[in-house]
C-alpha cells in the first residue's frame, strides 16, 4: 500500500492553487451541518459519486472540518495522482485481502494517533442517483478496533442550477457508534450504516431540488 506523506509547504501551496480551482469550476459549495462535530478524532464516510469528491474533501478540511484528516483513496487513482499523498491521501487496492488488510491496519493506527480518517466506503465512483450505495465494512471494521471513535456520515450532491457552474450541497450527520447501530454482525451494521448514509443524501437531495438554501452556508 501506499502510506500517506502530508508535507506542509506543499499543503500550503496546493491551497493556493485549489481555491482558484474551485472558484473557477463552481458556483456554490453549499455546507450543512445536520449533527455535532466531534473533536478528533473520528471516521468520516461518504458516498463517491465523482472525480471530484477528493477535492470537495480538501476543501472542507480548510474550512469546516479543521483536524489532522486523511482520505482512503484507490490505489490506481492515487498512482494516477500522487501529489495526493502529500495532502494525506493514504491507497487501498480493494481486489488484494492481503493488501486492504494493510490499509486497514494503518488506518487504525492512523485513528489511534489522533487523525480523523475519509472513507468512501462505496469502493469505487457510481452514479449519484445509483441505489443501493452498496457499503464495504471497513468503517465498521475500523469501530471494532476503536468502538469510542464515531462513525460520520456525510453526503455529497453535485447538481446544475440557474447558473453556467455547478454546485455541490454537502451535509453532515450525527456520530454514529457500532453498539448503536441495527444489527448483531459486521454486516448487519454494515448495511444499517449504508442506510442512514442513503437517508441522508435522500434528504440532501429534497433540499436540492427545492433550491433550500437556508440552512446551508457557501464555503466559497
Amino acid at each position: 500500500m501506499i502510506e500517506a506523506k502530508k508535507d506542509v509547504i506543499f499543503d500550503k501551496l496546493f491551497s493556493i492553487f485549489h481555491k482558484r480551482l474551485m472558484s473557477f469550476s463552481f458556483d456554490k459549495v453549499y455546507w450543512q451541518n445536520t449533527g455535532i462535530q466531534p473533536a478528533s478524532p473520528a471516521i468520516f464516510v461518504c458516498n463517491h459519486s465523482s472525480w471530484w469528491d477528493g477535492l470537495i474533501y480538501y476543501q472542507l478540511t480548510k474550512s469546516v472540518i479543521q483536524q489532522d484528516l486523511h482520505i482512503m483513496m484507490h490505489e490506481q487513482g492515487l498512482k494516477q495522482f500522487p501529489y495526493f499523498k502529500k495532502l494525506g491521501a493514504f491507497s487501498i487496492n480493494s481486489s488484494s485481502p492481503k493488501e486492504t488488510l494493510k490499509t486497514m491496519k494503518y488506518a487504525e493506527k492512523l485513528l489511534k494517533n489522533g487523525s480523523s480518517i475519509w472513507i468512501f466506503p462505496q469502493g469505487d465512483e457510481f452514479h449519484l442517483e445509483k441505489r443501493p450505495l452498496h457499503f464495504q465494512q471497513g468503517p465498521l471494521y475500523l469501530q471494532e478496533k476503536l468502538p469510542e471513535i464515531p462513525l460520520i456520515p456525510v453526503a455529497f450532491y453535485y447538481s446544475f442550477s440557474h447558473k453556467r457552474k455547478p454546485e455541490v450541497w454537502i451535509s453532515a450527520g450525527s456520530p454514529l457508534y457500532s453498539k448503536d447501530l441495527p444489527g448483531s454482525s459486521r454486516r448487519e451494521k454494515t448495511a444499517s450504516l449504508e442506510k442512514t448514509c442513503t437517508n441522508l443524501l435522500d434528504v440532501l437531495k429534497t433540499e436540492v431540488i427545492s433550491e433550500n438554501t437556508k440552512n446551508f452556508i457557501n464555503l466559497l
